[in-house]
């Protein structure tokens, strides 16, 4: 009788455009250092065939799959999700388990890791300040909370998406008017930057990182340019920092150990290899 081949698990990162994302080099550097026959593709799909790539998903050869824009919301009705993604009201991670498709968020722990990685004993401060009230923002006040943070001041240059999101997480969330960041800083045990400000081609984040008291720790998830004009504030000012990177490394794990069995580690030599492609784009 011939032998049975074994076919390699295979995961995918599906968004629409797909092409810059870092997680194929992330995922094949953990399946080499672990030792893992198994793949990591980009699969390009336009949203008007996204539900037929993800309902036919281990037809198309995957066991699961990351989801970026513009398809994180419309994952979340595809499948199974978990309190995470419910929360966060969308999927990054899908998975098979008991023949249903599930999903969830791992922005949560990705920001929570990143935060525990960087700057241990962070959720000692009873207050955070978070500028941005999209997903991420959700994904991180979210992961606040959990973690027992009591107060967190919201700020949007929306500011009815602010509210909304408060309305969503009950009264321990503050939404603040933009133009009061300034009166806000001062109080803030952690500042947390979810928006695109200080992303080349976007407006620079405007505030006085002098303002924070001199326990404050200071995350922006924004990762390209890797120090960004807030962290370089605060790094000046000699306080702890957590940057998007590492909340990228982080939030890859839980993925890579659902699809593959094997949880990895985040490590210097895989920053360093993710720094290194970030320079030479």
């Amino acid at each position: 009788m011939a032998a049975l081949t074994i076919k390699p698990r295979a995961a995918c990162l599906i968004g629409w455009p797909a092409a810059h994302s870092r997680s194929p080099l992330i995922h094949h550097y953990w399946l080499r250092q672990l030792g893992i026959e198994g793949g990591y593709n980009i699969e390009a799909v336009p949203p008007e065939r996204f539900a037929e790539f993800v309902l036919r998903l281990s037809a198309h050869g995957f066991v699961g799959a990351n989801v970026t824009i513009p398809h994180k919301e419309h994952a979340l009705a595809l499948s199974v999700p978990d309190v995470r993604a419910r929360a966060v009201g969308a999927a990054n991670t899908l998975w098979y388990e008991g023949g249903e498709l599930r999903s969830t968020n791992t922005d949560i722990e990705g920001f929570i890791n990143n935060l525990d990685a960087n700057a241990a004993g962070w959720d000692r401060t009873d207050d955070a300040l978070v500028l941005g009230a999209g997903g991420s923002s959700r994904a991180v006040v979210f992961g606040l909370l959990e973690r027992g943070i009591k107060h967190v001041h919201l700020a949007n240059r929306t500011p009815e998406r602010a509210r909304a999101l408060a309305d969503q997480f009950g009264e321990a969330v503050h939404p603040i008017a933009w133009e009061t960041i300034g009166e806000a800083l001062p109080h803030a045990g952690l500042l947390v930057n979810t928006t695109s400000l200080g992303m080349p081609g976007q407006p620079a984040l405007e505030l006085d990182a002098g303002l924070l008291p001199s326990h404050a720790i200071v995350a922006d998830l924004v990762y390209v340019p890797l120090e960004t004009p807030l962290l370089a504030a605060a790094r000046a000012r000699g306080l702890k920092t957590a940057d998007g990177l590492g909340m990228l490394l982080h939030q890859a794990v839980r993925g890579f150990e659902l699809w593959f069995g094997r949880r990895p580690e985040v490590t210097s030599k895989l920053r360093a290899l993710v720094e290194a492609d970030l320079t030479r784009a």
